[in-house]
């Protein structure tokens, strides 16, 4: 059976760890928190649109997950709109970013990182010129 698409993905963290990335991806990247079952852990479903997209996890008593370790993890990438709405608001948040443009594909990225140190790509497609 082949794979359909990315379902989410799931970070897991101490808890102020856990709240400044909930922050982070609501306030600056602009998912929104949503509805989570009541599992047994603490944590958010970050929703991007109607879709859960991100999951944060509380860690377990005696757990380690040390942010900013290098994997082979580089980012994960959203489908965004608004590009300059996007630059204005990581400018607002002092978040440090590089962007690129992609004229093959009629693209802008813009490459980030999250409090963990996890990698972001958001991906805006531009207008034919």
């Amino acid at each position: 059976m082949p794979v359909a698409g990315l379902n989410h993905y799931n970070l897991r963290a101490p808890r102020p760890l856990l709240d400044a990335l909930r922050d982070f991806y609501t306030d600056v990247i602009g998912l929104e928190e949503g509805w989570r079952p009541p599992f047994r852990s603490h944590g958010h479903w970050l929703y991007a649109g109607e879709r859960d997209v991100l999951h944060l996890t509380e860690t377990a008593a005696g757990e380690s997950r040390a942010p900013g370790i290098a994997t082979t993890f580089d980012h994960i990438a959203f489908t965004c709109t608004d590009a300059a709405a996007m630059e204005a608001r990581l400018r607002q948040h002092d978040v440090d970013c590089v962007v690129d443009e992609v004229p093959l594909l009629a693209q802008k990225q813009i490459f980030l990182r999250d409090p963990a140190g996890n990698g972001i790509e958001l991906n805006f497609t531009q207008a034919a010129g």
